[in-house]
């Protein structure tokens, strides 16, 4: 597995074309797949409630056709949006209006929501624009959850926000990143010791320092 790093992150969201900027961020910043992100319609985005409801997936097809289905089972889902990634959804809407009598948040040819590989040449275009290598669209996910792990999320957190049908297959894929216990062991007494030191992280030598010792 491979994870981003939030400076590669920052870079790619920072080159990328306007209306892809919006596409990367549903993939490091809400978890989408590249079909979930593809399938996104205005009226999914519930502006108010800072929501989105994933309801539907792109997949190509022969020929180089698109068929718009359900997503995979357990992956429909309602997901929470930070307050800035509203305002970066809302803002090519803002600019470019309305896209598509399907009022798709990306398109491709026509009215129909981007192919895979449209999508996939947005990407490399991005990538190589950010001077970076070696980085999967898919590699977002990975991002998201890391980050979700890092805050704090429990398990059942994580695999709704990411749509697994179940919480062993979110194990299975991120166990490794949750604290161990001796992680939390020694994290307690460090935040203990900054709470009580009114400082983070000093030493008996800095304090005895401080007290002429």
């Amino acid at each position: 597995m491979s994870i981003p790093t939030p400076e590669q992150v920052g870079q790619l969201m920072a080159v990328a074309d306007q209306r892809f900027q919006p596409f990367i961020a549903l993939c490091a910043f809400v978890g989408l797949r590249l079909g979930e992100a593809a399938g996104v319609q205005l009226g999914d985005v519930d502006f108010l409630r800072k929501s989105l409801r994933v309801s539907r997936q792109v997949q190509h097809v022969n020929g180089g056709a698109i068929d718009i289905r359900a997503p995979k089972y357990g992956s429909e889902r309602l997901v929470y949006l930070a307050d800035s990634l509203v305002n970066a959804l809302a803002e090519p809407i803002v600019a470019h209006g309305k896209t598509g009598k399907g009022l798709w948040l990306f398109t491709g040819e026509a009215d129909d929501p981007p192919h895979q590989n449209t999508v996939g040449y947005w990407w490399r275009k991005t990538l190589r624009d950010a001077g970076c290598s070696g980085i999967k669209l898919h590699d977002l996910r990975h991002f998201y959850a890391s980050g979700l792990i890092a805050a704090g999320c429990d398990v059942v957190t994580v695999q709704r926000s990411l749509g697994h049908a179940k919480a062993s297959t979110t194990l299975n894929t991120y166990a490794h990143l949750w604290p161990t216990a001796e992680d939390r062991t020694r994290k307690a007494p460090e935040s203990i010791m900054s709470a009580s030191l009114r400082q983070p992280a000093a030493t008996f030598a800095e304090l005895a320092a401080n007290r002429g010792e």
